[in-house]
């Protein structure tokens, strides 16, 4: 067993700045041994991933399904025969799901529908006095694709968590791609959830070539609006890479938490929720601040004792190793502080008075208070999404809402009495812009006359 400081490192603030919560680009992220190694076995030569990436989406571009199924023979070992899940297994998949399973994921979908549909989207119109309005329509996508990872582990969570508000947007059409297992098939669970969630499609394809499949289309994959849902490294260079072609909900990757304890905090639950995210992907980020250097001892124990039980420990290992440990601060501002500089995913607060510290909080994709309201409650079936911010981009952007699966259209409907108003405003800016066209657009409807 690897002696528990190196499990999980113990880093002062300048040196955890200069490393783990330091913020690097998508194509320059820092990537495993174990990555390193898969990329050299399935393109023959080291890649970065933006480079491996590439040549997927430019493949799938060209060939469509025929290189779908050739990618997915060479990195997954898979021959597909069908990209598409029959809906009858689906609905077989649904029947056969054990009792206790399929009520835990109808209870998370009841939670996820019932949060997202309180979240404000209306159209609105101003209706003016004088007969003009100004306003907006809101209105749903026409079709998005879903990206549930299924590599390492099938995640129905992560496609009830992006199927179900985009219903509740009203999106007319929703497809899920999901990688298959080792025998060509997608889980029993994430087919149930598939049907739960009301979607109309599910194909058994992953990776990048999902995304360029989804983007671009195929024979036989229709492309979509907008692609949602996190996934690995190569899924999420994949869909910035068509970014612009297809909408994305932002670049959700691996998961990452950072927990802020303090002396009062309970060793074992701290460490179980850091080993609950760590298990997720050998790039995932796990992280402790705490200004109790007692705590930090006891959560290593805990850690080194509590992974000989876990199943997914190898994984937990090299993730722990490369991207997690704790950081030893001054106190909890300094903790909030460096909350702040890295921007995380998760925020857990294993504090004695969490909400003293909320309204510090300026980067986080979401917030856990307390002990009892732990991270994996948010994974399931807590109610908002589990699809946040990584990679440092909670300084930005937010968790995938109903509101993403909509467009905003602008409505002008002005007067003549308030077109003239504000016409000689435009043509002077018009002018000033060198644009003189738009001038005669102006002039032309004699805006400067007065009756």
């Amino acid at each position: 067993m690897i002696p528990q400081q190196k499990l999980f490192p113990v880093y002062d603030v300048p040196t955890a700045k200069e490393g783990i919560l330091r913020r690097l680009p998508v194509g320059d992220t820092k990537i495993s041994p174990t990555l390193a190694a898969g990329i050299q076995r399935v393109f023959g030569k080291a890649l970065t991933p933006e480079e491996a990436v590439q040549r997927i989406l430019g493949d799938v571009r060209r060939a469509g399904d025929q290189a779908i199924i050739e990618w997915t023979n060479k990195i997954d070992g898979l021959k597909l025969d069908e990209l598409r899940v029959p809906q009858e297994q689906i609905e077989a998949a649904y029947r056969a799901l054990d009792a206790d399973l399929r009520d835990a994921l109808h209870l998370s979908a009841k939670r996820i529908r019932q949060f997202h549909q309180k979240q404000p989207g209306q159209s609105w119109l101003d209706w003016r006095e004088d007969g003009g309005a100004l306003g907006q329509i809101i209105r749903p996508l026409e079709r998005v694709g879903v990206y549930a990872p299924g590599g390492t582990a099938p995640y129905p969570s992560t496609l009830l968590m992006c199927a179900v508000p985009a219903r509740v947007a009203g999106v007319k059409e929703v497809v899920v791609a999901t990688p298959a297992g080792k025998d060509a098939q997608i889980a029993p669970a994430l087919l149930a959830a598939a049907k739960i969630a009301k979607v109309d499609t599910v194909y058994r394809i992953g990776g990048a070539q999902a995304i360029g499949a989804l983007a671009y289309g195929t024979q036989s994959i229709k492309k979509v609006d907008k692609i949602v849902g996190p996934g690995n490294i190569f899924v999420v260079t994949a869909k910035r890479q068509v970014y612009g072609l297809v909408d994305i909900d932002g670049l959700p990757g691996p998961t990452e938490t950072l927990v802020i304890a303090d002396a009062a905090a309970d060793p074992a639950l701290v460490a179980a929720d850091l080993l609950a995210q760590a298990e997720h992907d050998t790039q995932s980020a796990a992280i402790l601040i705490t200004p109790s250097a007692d705590l930090v001892q006891t959560v290593q124990r805990e850690i080194h004792r509590q992974i000989e039980t876990l199943s997914r420990a190898d994984i937990i290992v090299e993730s722990m190793q490369n991207q997690g440990g704790a950081v030893r601060c001054a106190d909890l501002d300094e903790a909030i502080a460096l909350n702040n500089l890295y921007a995380p995913e998760h925020l857990c607060l294993h504090v004695s008075n969490p909400w003293e510290l909320v309204g510090k909080v300026e980067n986080a994709g979401g917030i856990f208070l307390g002990e009892h309201t732990y991270e994996v409650l948010g994974d399931y079936t807590a109610g908002p999404t589990h699809v946040m911010p990584t990679m440092g981009t909670a300084r930005f952007a937010s968790p995938l809402s109903a509101r993403d699966f909509t467009k905003i259209i602008s409505v002008f409907s002005l007067s003549q009495a308030e077109a003239r108003a504000i016409s000689p405003a435009a043509h002077r800016l018009a002018q000033a812009e060198g644009l003189t066209a738009h001038a005669n657009a102006v002039e032309k409807r004699r805006a400067f006359d007065v009756d």
